[in-house]
């Protein structure tokens, strides 16, 4: 069977390409290597289930330490790890039951197992159900099969006592000590579920900082905020070591710069220490596909890889590993093949950390700037001046605009504070029409809302205007 169009892997970047071919008229299949689970990491063992937990555990954080406050008694509170698991996984179902939906509405055939190329026309599928192997030619294909941990020899890797993201979704029992290897959006995001449910957590980070990839602001705040929960840093430090058991994990750790090493014990040791594309096994080799150094995919500025009808998005080629960025460039190779125009502005996709307080950020930061040259001004206003942020009480946190020195452009909208995971679009908003930060303080904006702090740090930026502080 011959298709116009082709998809490797289920995730946000592949079925959401699948779903806007067909709105364009093509003909689509989607291939999926583990059987009725559509919708790849994210939905599955990552975004969506993470965000599960996070909820949850912040529900019972507030419930502990915030609702005496509020006049709410509750007595023999506790935690009931194997329902949040549960709630977790029902809501997975129901997201994974969402996207099959929309791939029958949309009438794109799905087709489950293992596809690989055999040549540059056609992929071979190798049935996850113990069903009969098939092939498919296409006209053109987009890789879009994700990333999966990164996880040294060095440190064990059990899937018992020494886990990534994907185990630490499913453990049963509140853990009494855990370590995480990586001071990045995933390690915190986790580290923070437990951290509030009652876990003693330590961070290994080999940088100076936690989040080394966002602005340095939002790193001390949020740093500031998770120590308040009780995490403890190691920043500046590495693991030498990790020895996993039947019930414990044991990590050695020393300073990066030398010096003694000392043994955490633990029951739980987390690699977060970052991605790798997963492109094991597709046959790329025998399409002609060519890969960087890093294994990534290597395409041009239509995503096209140097075989100019196969296509890559998402964890696969080089960015960021963004949920919605690989959507965007879903739609953008489906509109490419259907002969439009698309565009993507990979400076205007924001960043989210979904800690709480979250964290949310877009266009430059100022260290880019600074090193770039770039003559800027900088206004920051602190939720604890915010009489939205005071009633509910989320007082941690700033948010910070940057613009620039002469025309007033924003250039970069960093923030740290309650629901900044909703309130970055509006920032995204401005900047894509390339508003001024006095565009944005001049707008009304909803008393009493926590996107007033917005407000107040476009009229710092403007010239140190900031009315409540």
């Amino acid at each position: 069977m011959t298709y116009d169009l082709i998809i490797i892997g289920s995730g946000p970047g592949g079925y959401v390409a699948a779903i806007r071919a067909a709105q364009l008229g093509l003909k689509t299949a989607i291939i999926e290597r583990y059987n009725d689970r559509l919708g790849g990491t994210c939905l599955n063992v990552g975004c969506i289930p993470s965000k599960a937990l996070l909820d949850s555990s912040e529900h019972y954080h507030a419930a502990h330490e915030k609702f005496a406050e509020h006049g709410i008694k509750i007595s023999n509170l506790g935690i009931d790890m194997p329902q949040m698991i549960k709630r977790k996984d029902e809501v997975v179902d129901q997201t994974v039951k969402g996207v099959q939906f929309l791939m029958k509405k949309n009438k794109v055939d799905v087709f489950y197992g293992h596809g690989s190329f055999t040549g540059p026309n056609e992929v071979h599928i190798a049935a996850s159900d113990g069903g009969e192997d098939q092939s498919l030619t296409g006209k053109n294909f987009i890789i879009a099969t994700g990333s999966k941990p990164i996880t040294p020899a060095m440190m064990n890797y059990d899937k018992n006592r020494v886990i990534t993201s994907t185990e630490a979704l499913n453990i049963k029992k509140v853990p009494k000590r855990m370590v995480i290897v990586g001071g990045g959006v995933i390690g915190l995001e986790l580290g923070s579920v437990y951290a509030r449910l009652g876990t003693e957590v330590e961070v290994v980070e080999f940088q100076d900082r936690i989040l080394p990839t966002m602005d340095k602001d939002c790193s001390k705040e949020l740093m500031r905020a998770l120590k308040k929960t009780g995490v403890k840093f190691h920043l500046k430090h590495k693991v030498v070591d990790v020895k996993g058991t039947k019930t414990k994990a044991k990590v050695t750790v020393e300073k990066r710069d030398g010096g003694e090493p000392f043994v955490i014990d633990a029951d739980y040791c987390l690699i977060a220490i970052g991605r790798r594309p997963y492109t094991d096994k597709l046959g790329l080799d025998k399409a002609g596909v060519n890969l960087d150094e890093r294994g990534r995919v290597v395409v041009d500025d239509h995503l096209a890889t140097n075989v100019p009808h196969i296509y890559a998005i998402g964890d696969v080629i080089r960015g960021a590993m963004l949920a919605h960025k690989a959507e965007e460039e879903g739609v953008f190779v489906a509109e490419t093949i259907a002969g439009e125009k698309p565009h993507v502005d990979y400076n205007l996709i924001p960043g989210v950390v979904y800690t709480w307080p979250e964290v949310a950020a877009v266009g430059k930061t100022e260290e880019e700037l600074k090193e770039a040259g770039i003559a800027y001004k900088s206004g920051k206003f602190p939720f604890k001046a915010l009489g939205r942020a005071r009633a509910s009480m989320d007082l941690e946190g700033m948010v910070k605009v940057l613009s620039d020195a002469e025309t007033d452009e924003i250039l970069g909208v960093h923030m740290v504070g309650p629901r900044t995971a909703d309130m970055i679009a509006e920032a995204v908003a401005l900047m894509e029409f390339r508003a001024s930060a006095e565009d944005a303080a001049r707008m009304s904006h909803a008393h009493p809302t926590y996107t007033e702090a917005f407000k107040e740090a476009a009229l710092a930026a403007t010239g140190n205007r900031a009315l409540h502080v």
